[in-house]
């Protein structure tokens, strides 16, 4: 069992996270807790002092094709939009009540 966790962590997290954990899935908890503990120490000693950080985004192109639809870039005005509406009075659009 890893050092990290015991049975008093365990109850002190159940309760910090308004958990209840049966008796019966105790231990099997802290074992797959233990693990995962574990993996992370792991990572801790791994040399990554030689790897640069990303500062977002990744060198990769888009391979997709490009969009040939005209209308995509096509600006709408706003006497074009109010006309889609039923209703409108002095610019404003009138929609119909949602509660009656």
């Amino acid at each position: 069992m890893n050092n990290l966790i015991n049975k008093q962590i365990l109850e002190k997290l159940a309760v910090l996270a308004k958990i209840e954990i049966k008796k019966e899935n105790k231990e099997k908890l802290l074992a797959d807790l233990g693990e995962i503990l574990n993996h992370f120490q792991e990572l801790q000693n791994v040399n990554i002092g030689d790897i640069e950080p990303l500062n977002g985004g990744t060198n990769l192109i888009n391979i997709s094709r490009n969009d040939e639809n005209k209308d995509v870039n096509k600006e709408i005005s706003n006497d074009d939009l109010i006309g889609q509406f039923q209703e409108n009075k002095n610019g404003f659009l009138k929609i119909p009540p949602v509660f009656e």
